[in-house]
């Protein structure tokens, strides 16, 4: 049985006339040109036909040299494909992948982390909505989801911004009745209010005017909680205005140790944003402002 062509030779031989000089296949395979010069005259050899008629300035195919490119250039294609494929399955991420949210995050993340094992099954994916906060990486969490608001301050996490979705204050009839409607943001410094310990931790109240300007309003509280729900359920009482996103869930900052982010985190922080860049978008609860 005779032995089959070299692959290797057969390439090279494609390459001079898709490039159309030896010059030029020299390049693009990053081999010097004689060992293209020899590739080919081994090539003609071993069919035992010539392949190309060279002239100092052209370069033209036989038939029996455009019949074997017509048969060989798709089937390198195909090998080169496959070899594609066969990388990227080598590079699938896999492995475990432990994170932490907020018990409201599920509300909007949910979907998110069920495509994103779906569409990485060599993923084993453990989510907590018990643990908060940048104090849980500490432990071996790779990646947090917290709820936020104004700037973050911690230099010893590597942080990614992952969406800013419209926020609403909000109050009871109950207590609009008693106070009345404010009319600027500045008034409620002198009303009774409900701060959330995750978001701003007691700092001021953040509003953007009409220009753009971040204004800043230290309000009062009596009421300090951990959860929007908690925030929402003590409005509805009458207890003091709230802040809540006008979608479940307001900006989302992610966290993880620095110099550890791994393929993994970063593939799902970016399933994420781009699954979020349209939650602006969706509708919004259509309760008049100013009452829950």
């Amino acid at each position: 049985m005779r032995d089959g062509l070299d692959l290797n030779t057969v390439r090279v031989y494609t390459a001079v006339v898709d490039e159309q000089s030896f010059a030029g296949a020299s390049r693009l395979l990053a081999i010097p040109s004689s060992n293209v010069s020899r590739h080919v005259a081994a090539l003609e050899r071993r069919l035992g036909v010539r392949l190309l008629e060279r002239s100092t300035r052209h370069l033209r195919m036989t038939e029996a040299g455009r019949l074997l490119y017509e048969r060989a250039k798709p089937l390198l294609d195909t090998l080169l494909s496959t070899q594609e494929e066969l990388g990227a399955v080598q590079r699938e991420l896999r492995g475990p992948l432990k994170m932490c949210m907020p018990g409201e995050a599920p509300r909007l993340l949910a979907p998110i982390l069920a495509e994103f094992c779906s569409l990485h099954p060599g993923i084993e994916l453990e989510c907590d909505t018990r643990m908060t906060g940048l104090e849980v990486l500490r432990e071996d969490v790779d990646l947090s989801i917290v709820f936020h608001g104004g700037h973050q301050e911690d230099s010893a996490f590597i942080t990614r911004e992952l969406a800013t979705l419209p926020s609403i204050v909000v109050a009871a009839p109950s207590l609009l009745a008693r106070t009345g409607m404010p009319r600027h943001v500045s008034e409620l410094k002198s009303l009774p209010c409900i701060t959330t310990l995750s978001a701003l931790k007691g700092q001021p109240w953040q509003f953007q005017d009409a220009a753009g300007e971040i204004v800043k309003v230290p309000v009062r509280s009596r009421y300090r909680v951990n959860s929007g729900e908690l925030a929402v359920a003590g409005a509805r009482q009458g207890i003091g205005f709230a802040i809540v996103a006008a979608y479940p869930c307001q900006g989302l900052g992610a966290y993880s140790h620095r110099h550890s982010v791994t393929a993994r985190v970063r593939a799902l922080l970016e399933l994420i944003q781009v699954r979020l860049a349209g939650s602006a978008s969706l509708p919004m609860d259509p309760r008049p402002r100013g009452t829950v």
